[in-house]
């Protein structure tokens, strides 16, 4: 059975897809391909199809990749019945929703209000704040200089 699928080619962290019709058994890199019906670059979404030959596959039975079928779509080629078309409505499911910054119960913040405390409170409270003055340490003298060599 036939398979259209997307091969990749292009550079590292760069790719460029063909658009290739091959034995659905084969890998996609095996480079045993029946035809390249078209391009597909996914960074500027520019799409090359030769449509008259994609239908003709099609027709005889080809199976197209859920990407492939998009890009057809895309390009208004006639799809058979039998083909499943994407669904659009997929949305990714988020996982630990309640642990989200938006999904927490919000805080109520009370501000306590703030007593003044007496003036002669405060000017005893700075006095014993007071940092002392640093004492400068004097260097410690050796009294015998010390000889790596020694005489016998």
């Amino acid at each position: 059975m036939l398979a259209i699928r997307l091969q990749r080619q292009g550079r590292k962290g760069y790719p460029v897809y063909r658009v290739v019709v091959q034995e659905s058994q084969l890998a996609p890199t095996s480079g045993r391909v029946v035809a390249y019906v078209g391009s597909y670059n996914p960074h500027t979404k520019e799409n090359n199809l030769k449509t008259a030959e994609i239908e003709k596959y099609l027709s005889n039975g080809a199976q197209p990749t859920p990407r492939v079928v998009k890009l057809l779509l895309e390009n208004k080629v006639k799809l058979p019945d039998w083909v499943k078309k994407p669904a659009n409505d997929k949305q990714g499911k988020i996982r630990f929703a309640d642990k989200l910054r938006r999904n927490q119960p919000k805080e109520d913040t009370v501000q306590e209000p703030v007593e003044e405390q007496p003036a002669e409170e405060s000017e005893t409270t700075t006095e014993t704040n007071t940092i002392p003055a640093v004492v400068e340490a004097e260097p410690v003298k050796n009294e015998e200089p010390i000889n790596e060599t020694k005489n016998n």
